[in-house]
């Protein structure tokens, strides 16, 4: 495929979207979430998810879990889910997915997108995609917190290489990939991991999953 191909403006994007089984989903929110943790992983993911298949540069979204209640969820609202075949960790998953997505739309571009993004907007996913097709190679979106990634993808026929874990953005920066950290992507950058950044998220507008189910949760329930 030409470099060409890498930059032209209608180039569409299979994005791998990985998520855990609910059971050890957002430990980190045991407290603030109480029996409902599950149910606002889920939610989360459900919301990240279906706004990606909005973006008018989304061919295709590719779940990897081997969690059966989101499978099924995920796979109503348009993904196409595949089990964590390697199960050995994220980055691997991810490949795998990857690999698929590959398989089915091999003149798309890749990329990992975060589960926990329940404020993602389409318009501004759009921008990152058409600006990483405008650049070509690899890329990411380095998270709010700055530490971590919440996207990275890889144009056709560039290797796929995710590196996420501890200090992604450094890995990935490391690697060579073009930082995204683009002005007005908030909603592309705000993932959730504690109970401050689902206030964010909420208050940045969150998908109706999430908006429903936030009042239930111990720590958010109205007094």
């Amino acid at each position: 495929m030409s470099t060409a191909a890498f930059s032209a403006p209608d180039l569409r994007w299979s994005l791998v979207v990985p998520v855990k089984v609910l059971a050890r989903a957002k430990s980190r929110m045991s407290a603030a979430a109480g029996p409902y943790r599950e149910a606002l992983a889920l939610s989360v993911a459900a919301d990240t998810v279906a706004a990606a298949l909005l973006c008018e540069h989304v061919g295709a979204v590719v779940v990897v879990t081997d969690d059966p209640l989101a499978a099924s969820e995920l796979s109503d609202l348009g993904a196409r889910v595949v089990s964590d075949e390697p199960d050995a960790g994220l980055n691997p998953a991810l490949a795998h997915g990857a690999a698929l997505a590959r398989a089915l739309a091999p003149d798309a571009g890749v990329g990992a997108l975060s589960a926990d993004l329940p404020a993602l907007r389409p318009a501004e996913l759009s921008e990152v995609l058409g600006t990483a097709a405008a650049h070509g190679g690899t890329a990411f979106v380095p998270d709010t917190a700055g530490t971590g990634t919440t996207l990275y993808v890889a144009s056709p026929g560039v290797v796929f290489a995710p590196a996420f874990g501890p200090d992604s953005r450094a890995r990935h920066r490391a690697q060579g990939a073009r930082e995204l950290a683009l002005a007005g992507i908030p909603s592309v950058r705000r993932d959730v991991d504690t109970l401050d950044d689902l206030i964010a998220a909420l208050s940045l507008g969150a998908g109706p999953r999430t908006t429903a189910i936030a009042p239930l949760l111990p720590a958010c329930a109205p007094s």
